[in-house]
C-alpha cells in the first residue's frame, strides 16, 4: 500500500469523525448491516493485534476476492479498520476511532451478541471451508452453493471421485429451507434393480417373503427435505423410468401397496460420469436428464488446483495432530515431501490427499515428514519404460497409448476416437476407467479440447 493511498484512507475517516452524529450512527448501521462487514469487524476487533492479508480473510469467511477487499477497505474508510503501514500485500487490523462518537458506536455494536448465521451453524459448510485453499475456483463453487439453496430448483453436482460431492449436497440442503426437515442420501452404483423400488419407495407387511412389517423408503424419508441421489450415471434405465415418474407426478406407491402417497422434496444428484455421453449413447434418459440438471455445480479435481495441495496438506496434518492430542506444530512436511505432494496426480482427489497425510504423519517417526514416509496409493507404474524385469500388464499398455493418443490430439476427443478406432462413448468409458486428465496447461496457450 503505497503513502499516497495510506494518506487517503486517514483523510476518510477523519472526515468520518466530523460527520453530524445523527447522519454518523445512521452511516455505521449502514455499514454494519452486511453479515460479510459485520463479521470482519467481529473478526478483526477480536484479534486486535494482528494483521490479515485479503488471502487470508477469503479462507476464513468462504467469499470470493472483490467482495472481502470491498468490505475491508469500507471499513477502512470508516475508521474501525486500518491498512498496516508498508505492507504489501495490504495486511488489515482492527483501529480504535479516536472519535468518541465512533468509538461508542463501535463498543454498542461489539457489545450486542452476534447473530449466529446459518453457515456458521452448519456443519457441511464448516467442512467444505476446510477444503479452500489459495485458489478462487472453490470459492466460485461456494457461491453457487449459496445461489442454489435459496431455492428448490434440482442440482447436479458434477465431479471426480473424492471431490466432495456429498459434501456440497449436505451444504445445499443445510443452507436451505428445508434444513429442518431430513437428508436423505442414496448411493445408485450400490443399488441394483431388485432393491431399488424397497429401498425408495419402502414396502408393505408381507410384499415379499421377509417383508415382516410396512417400512417406508427413502422418498417418504425425504418428504419436506432433500433426497440425494450419490452416482445417479450408474442407475439402470428401469429404475431412470421410475425416478422420473415420481419426479413428474410427485406421488408413489410403495411396494405391494395401493394407497398413492404424495410426497414434497428437493433433488440434489450427483455423478463422477460424462452424463451428456451417456445421453448420447441411450444409457442414460434425456428426458430425465433434464430434469435432474436443471443446475448444476461441477466441483474442480485438485490437479486443477495444484496450488491448494500445501495448504490443505498443512491444514489436514494440524488436524491429525490435533486429534491425537499433540501440539498443532509437533509434526510438519520437509520441502522434499511437499515437493512429492504437488508432483503426484491425486486421482483420488481430497480424500486420497487427507488420507495419505494422516498415513505419513503416523509412519513418520520424527517431526519432519520426509518423502520416504509418503505413501501414495495408486502407482505409476503405466508410465515406466518397458524393461526385463517389468514387462507391462494389457491394461497398462492400453492406459499409455490412450494417453499418448490424447497428448498427440492435445486431448480433442473426437479426433483421438478416430486414432484410436474406437467409439467416443468407448473412449469416455477408458478416461473414466484410468482416471485420465489432461496435464495443466501454461498460461495463454489455446486448448484444442473439444467434444468433452
Amino acid at each position: 500500500m503505497d503513502d499516497l493511498t495510506f494518506s487517503a484512507r486517514r483523510a476518510s475517516a477523519a472526515a468520518t469523525a466530523k460527520t453530524d452524529p445523527a447522519d454518523l450512527d445512521l452511516r455505521f448501521r449502514s455499514l454494519v448491516q452486511s453479515p460479510l462487514r459485520a463479521g470482519l469487524l467481529r473478526y478483526l476487533s477480536a484479534r486486535p493485534d494482528e494483521a490479515f492479508d485479503v488471502e487470508s480473510l477469503m479462507q476464513t469467511f468462504g467469499r470470493l476476492k472483490l467482495d472481502v477487499e470491498n468490505c475491508v477497505r469500507e471499513l477502512a474508510d470508516f475508521g474501525v479498520a486500518s491498512i498496516m503501514p508498508g505492507s504489501n500485500p495490504p495486511r488489515y487490523m482492527a483501529e480504535r476511532p479516536g472519535n468518541e462518537a465512533v468509538a461508542e458506536l463501535l463498543d454498542h455494536f461489539l457489545e450486542r451478541r452476534a447473530a449466529v448465521s446459518t453457515e456458521d451453524q452448519s456443519p457441511s459448510v464448516q467442512r467444505f471451508r476446510e477444503m479452500i485453499g489459495r485458489d478462487e475456483k472453490m470459492l466460485i463453487v461456494f457461491e453457487w452453493i449459496r445461489t442454489a439453496a435459496k431455492s428448490d430448483i434440482s442440482v447436479l453436482i458434477l465431479g471426480p471421485t473424492g471431490s466432495g460431492k456429498e459434501v456440497v449436497a449436505r451444504m445445499i440442503h443445510e443452507l436451505s429451507r428445508r434444513s429442518v426437515a431430513k437428508f436423505q442420501a442414496v448411493n445408485c452404483a450400490a443399488l441394483p434393480d431388485t432393491l431399488f423400488e424397497s429401498e425408495i419407495f419402502g414396502y408393505e407387511k408381507g410384499a415379499f417373503t421377509g417383508a415382516h412389517d410396512r417400512k417406508p423408503g427413502r422418498l417418504e424419508l425425504a418428504n419436506e427435505g432433500t433426497l440425494f441421489l450419490d452416482e445417479i450415471g450408474d442407475m439402470s434405465l428401469i429404475a431412470q423410468a421410475k425416478l422420473l415418474r415420481v419426479l413428474e407426478e410427485r406421488r408413489f406407491e410403495r411396494l405391494g401397496g395401493h394407497k398413492s402417497i404424495s410426497v414434497d422434496f428437493r433433488l440434489i444428484s450427483a455423478t463422477n460420469r460424462p452424463l451428456e455421453q451417456f445421453v448420447r449413447d441411450t444409457r442414460f434418459r434425456e428426458d430425465l436428464y433434464y430434469r435432474v440438471n436443471a443446475f448444476a455445480i461441477r466441483l474442480p479435481s485438485l490437479r486443477e488446483r495444484q496450488v491448494d495441495i500445501p495448504v490443505l496438506a498443512q491444514r489436514f496434518l494440524a488436524r491429525y495432530c490435533a486429534a491425537q492430542g499433540l501440539p498443532l506444530d509437533s509434526k510438519g512436511f520437509s520441502k522434499e515431501a511437499i515437493d512429492a505432494l504437488c508432483a503426484y496426480q491425486w486421482p483420488g482427489n481430497i480424500r486420497e490427499l487427507e488420507s495419505t497425510v494422516s498415513r505419513a504423519a503416523l509412519s513418520a517417526p520424527g517431526r519432519s515428514i520426509r518423502p520416504s514416509d509418503i505413501e501414495f496409493l495408486h502407482a505409476t507404474a503405466p508410465t515406466t519404460a518397458v524393461t526385463g524385469d517389468h514387462l507391462p500388464s494389457l491394461a497398462e499398455a492400453e492406459r499409455t497409448h490412450i494417453v499418448r493418443v490424447l497428448e498427440a490430439t492435445d486431448w480433442n476427443k473426437k479426433e483421438a476416437a478416430r486414432v484410436l478406432a474406437i467409439s467416443r462413448g468407448t473412449l469416455y468409458r477408458k478416461i473414466l476407467e484410468y482416471q485420465l486428465e489432461p496435464e495443466p496447461r501454461p498460461a495463454g496457450r489455446r486448448s484444442r479440447e473439444t467434444e468433452a
